[in-house]
């Protein structure tokens, strides 16, 4: 009878946990169709082509490659697809440190010239690993040198002579000081491993972390090497992908020169939660937030941890990620140990979206709001060109402008203009230009394409017009002010040296926050006023009036706004057609 009695329950029980199991499924299910929807859109919209993988306690669900790991022989990306993770590899480096500090070979807070004593004494007596690992060295980036892409990228290195290039440079600031991103301290620290292990950074990357863990897809990038599966990387130029510029791999070195696959980053990231490769202890000491950085988050040992959005909601998750660029390549790795989750991104177009990728997709996955990409306005004004001609695309582009369900940006616009004009449709492209400078009017560039399209097809007033107009937004765009010599314009009036007194200069010293968390300081060394972004390099920045002032590196300018009481209260920054007020908080 008692058996009797407790079979009906028994039944129930099993009925239960069946409907239990399929309510799983079905929502898992449902979970991998949106990440499906969402990824395939993006490649849809050309803004992702590459591999993906996604985790939840620690269990694969999701991972696929999208677009093409070849163009040219349309082989497509799988998830073994391997990519160059660019600055992904500064997680490897700083483990590979970590188990030297294990093993006792070395000591963080030492002075790094205990260990190499051929380092510059006057800067290396200062600087310790502990502030080559965190990016408070001050030693200058020198991914950020003049010219460095089109002078040295390109050439072997050795290590030791690559450091020799910039170890003798002035530091930016005092070490410890600051948080300011450098590869050049990684680069060292490939240095010291190499010093302290007596093997090559990539043979000892092999022994202690890829053999154990068993990566067999990922490795150092030697060009030489024929290796299965890899990737070629791309970008765009004039709306069409090109192959991208060579780099040799001995210049990103322990910085950025590592190649891998989604897979293995998956089997890197399960690794992280044993002590297979390194003592507890120490792997405390690895995620540890050292040193406020960029976006509200804090860098650790190679990796940047603080709180995602997750979606578009106002709901936010722990996350130890980082993400990479390399020429080709854009890269992303995201994990979350509250849930043992994790977003693996690698994308080999030059540029994708990956942050705004990982948060969608963690949206997905916590069944929160998420963003779907938007098509862009480019992409629908040219399909209209070539469908019915440019009146009809004009008017459907101030159609659709504004609407929430396309995206406009002034670099694909400008795109596309020039892929018009590429194929000698150059009244076409003309108008398309035109249209930015008016939708995007404060865009020296928008201007200078202007100005080229004008050129071309003879319109020599209207081109001198609007090269004088970029000219003037940005007086460092040497491109507008040698197309109007070959005009015959004098600019005599637009090259003048502009001085603003050193009293002036003083009232501009401070901190303004553009968003939260997003902050510009300008600083002054004798009469040349700085800026530095939240964890980013420091730019000078050049007069052009009193209180208007450009940089050289990027096309951007500055505005500062004076209140009633005639004090200095506010920054404004343009640039790309974007325009961004900051208040002075400081």
């Amino acid at each position: 009878m008692k058996l009797n009695s407790n079979y009906p329950t028994y039944k129930n029980g099993i009925f239960i946990l069946f409907l239990v199991l399929i309510s799983n499924m079905g929502f898992a299910q449902t979970k991998v169709e949106q990440i499906e929807k969402l990824l395939t859109t993006y490649e849809e919209y050309g803004k992702f082509n590459g591999s993906v993988l996604v985790s939840e306690q620690g269990k694969v669900i999701y991972k696929k490659g999208f677009g093409m790991a070849n163009m040219e022989w349309d082989i497509p990306n799988q998830p073994n697809t391997k990519h160059l993770i660019a600055s992904i590899t500064k997680q490897f480096t700083a483990m590979l440190i970590l188990q030297l500090v294990a093993e006792g070979k070395l000591d963080l807070q030492e002075p790094i010239t205990t260990y190499l004593p051929d380092y510059p004494k006057g800067s290396g007596d200062i600087i310790t690993t502990h502030h080559l690992l965190t990016h408070t060295s001050g030693i200058p980036d020198y991914t950020e040198f003049p010219k460095f892409m089109e002078d040295e990228s390109r050439n072997p290195y050795s290590p030791a002579a690559f450091v020799k290039t910039f170890d003798e440079k002035e530091l930016d600031f005092k070490p410890g000081e600051k948080y300011s991103y450098s590869s050049s301290g990684y680069f060292i620290l490939g240095v010291l491993i190499e010093k302290l292990s007596g093997k090559s950074y990539e043979q000892i990357l092999k022994d202690k972390i890829f053999t154990p863990l068993n990566m067999k897809d990922t490795g150092y990038d030697n060009h030489k090497d024929i290796l299965k599966n890899r990737a070629a990387g791309y970008e765009k130029e004039n709306g069409n992908y090109i192959n991208s510029s060579y780099l040799d791999m001995t210049i990103p070195y322990a910085a950025g020169s590592l190649y891998s696959t989604v897979e293995d980053l998956y089997k890197w990231d399960q690794a992280l939660y044993t002590t297979t490769i390194l003592p507890k202890e120490y792997m405390t000491m690895y995620f540890k937030p050292y040193i406020p950085a960029f976006d509200k988050k804090h860098y650790a040992y190679g990796w940047e941890v603080g709180y995602d959005k997750i979606g578009s909601s106002k709901d936010s998750i722990y996350t130890i990620g980082h993400d990479g660029s390399i020429n080709g390549f854009n890269t992303n790795i995201s994990r979350a140990n509250s849930d043992k989750s994790l977003v693996v991104l690698l994308n080999n177009t030059g540029y994708a979206p990956l942050y705004e990728m990982t948060r969608a997709i963690r949206g997905i996955m916590y069944g929160k709001e998420y963003h779907i990409p938007k098509q862009t306005v480019a992409d629908v004004v040219l399909a209209v060109i070539e469908e019915k001609g440019i009146d009809e695309a004009i008017s459907k582009y101030h159609s659709i402008k504004d609407s929430e369900t396309y995206s406009l940006s002034a670099r694909d616009m400008n795109e596309m203009g020039y892929l018009l004009m590429g194929s000698g449709r150059k009244e076409e492209a003309s108008k398309v230009f035109e249209l930015i400078t008016k939708e995007f009017p404060t865009s020296s560039k928008a201007y200078d394409s202007y100005g080229e399209s004008l050129m071309k097809l003879g319109k020599k007033e209207l081109a001198v017009k609007n090269y004088r107009k970029s000219v003037t937004l940005n007086p460092n765009n040497q491109n507008g002010i040698d197309s109007l010599k070959k005009l015959g314009d004098d600019i005599s009036d637009l090259v003048k040296d502009v001085k603003v007194s050193n009293a002036i200069l003083e009232t501009y010293i401070g901190k303004y926050e553009l968003q939260p968390g997003f902050i510009l300081t300008f600083t002054k060394e004798g009469n040349q006023l700085k800026t530095q972004a939240t964890g980013r390099s420091i730019f000078d920045i050049f007069p052009k009036s009193e209180n208007g002032f450009y940089l050289k590196v990027i096309d951007a300018q500055l505005v500062f706004n004076k209140n009633d009481a005639g004090e200095i209260d506010s920054v404004t920054f343009f640039q790309g057609g974007r325009e961004m007020k900051g208040k002075r908080i400081d």
